[in-house]
């Protein structure tokens, strides 16, 4: 008995544990995500900091991540190269690259969009994430056509229209420019499944910033030579900020590793739910602090598509749960079967000692 209720206690205290973890890890994603956005905020809005070149900090942003990669991998081997499959030139041009150039378009995209919208209304146009998803997942045979999921797309879509209907700063070029971030940011999560994940390449986050941050910052370089080199030249006033742009470029490298640890010792789902919470906490600083307009409308509109969202993410853990059950059935199934054989053939042994 009291073996039994040490181990009860013992089982009671790690589960405790593995949820206060989660809790953490969920805590340290939202923060930094917090932090990493309304920074950029406040670098690029022109009401702020008023330094509106969005390539320019996203490179700033790779340039730093990049460099620190190489020297946690390549100087003090912090982390291993996956081996098995090992990243070949021909492995990493038809798989890093096309997940690079739509990440590069993806931060482009999302991070041009602080310049036209406020903050508050960016996180509303973020929750079509799964409607992209699951349309683009069709599109590459990863998911499969259920009018009972394209329904709840449709609310969720239609939920982000009144809230753009509603909104008070609209923008058109604003809102094409996040439409695009959500279209490149969904196709690049789709591509490292079919391109990553079905040859057997697990990358870490040290890793997966050594390989796809450098391809990220060639793709940038062409754009930001023909948009935004010849203004920073004509704009002699400039001067590199290190406090700003040195803790703004922390903040991101730190957020990717975030994203990958809450997404390793957690699942994605949990992201997603993380994100819903932290959707509704920068739409409440957003109208509290940066004083940006959120209308009734604005909250209807995004209450319909929270509502879509939240169902989209049962529907999801349900799903996880089924697997989860059929991979713990499983092998007292294959125990059964084992069983079944042994049986018959001790009884043709038997039938067989009778014939002799």
């Amino acid at each position: 008995m009291g073996r039994e209720g040490s181990s009860g206690t013992g089982m009671s205290e790690g589960v405790l544990k593995k949820i206060l973890l989660s809790y953490f890890y969920v805590g340290i994603w939202i923060f930094l995500s917090f932090a990493v956005i309304v920074y950029n905020k406040y670098i690029l809005d022109p009401k702020m900091y008023n330094w509106p070149f969005p390539i320019s900090l996203t490179i700033i942003h790779m340039s730093f991540c990049s460099f620190i990669a190489f020297v946690l991998v390549r100087v003090f081997r912090v982390v291993e190269l996956p081996t098995s499959p090992a990243m070949t030139r021909e492995l990493y041009v038809s798989s890093i690259v096309p997940i690079g150039a739509l990440y590069a378009l993806s931060l482009w995209f999302s991070n041009s969009a602080y310049i036209y919208l406020s903050v508050s209304f960016i996180q509303m146009l973020k929750a079509l994430m799964p409607v992209a998803v699951y349309s683009i997942s069709i599109l590459f045979n990863k998911e499969s056509f259920r009018s009972s999921t394209m329904t709840n797309m449709l609310s969720i879509s239609l939920g982000v229209a009144i809230a753009a209907y509603g909104e008070a700063r609209f923008n058109a070029l604003g809102v094409m420019l996040q439409l695009g971030a959500v279209a490149f940011e969904a196709t690049r999560l789709v591509l490292i499944q079919v391109l990553l994940s079905s040859k057997g390449i697990t990358l870490n986050p040290i890793t997966t910033l050594y390989y796809v941050s450098p391809c990220c910052l060639v793709f940038l370089i062409l754009p930001w030579t023909i948009v935004e080199l010849p203004t920073l030249r004509d704009t002699s006033s400039f001067h590199f900020d290190f406090p700003i742009f040195g803790t703004n470029s922390i903040c991101a490298f730190a957020l990717n590793l975030a994203v990958f640890l809450l997404v390793g010792k957690t699942s994605a789902l949990t992201m997603n739910v993380a994100g819903v919470v932290k959707d509704w906490l920068l739409i409440a600083f957003s109208w509290s602090v940066i004083r940006d307009t959120v209308t009734v409308i604005n909250l209807f509109g995004y209450g319909i598509a929270f509502l879509g969202v939240a169902y989209y993410n049962h529907i999801k853990l349900q799903s996880l749960k089924a697997k989860e059950a059929q991979k713990k059935t499983a092998p007292d199934d294959e125990d059964a079967h084992k069983l079944i054989e042994e049986r018959e053939g001790d009884v043709m042994g038997r039938k067989n000692d009778l014939q002799v």
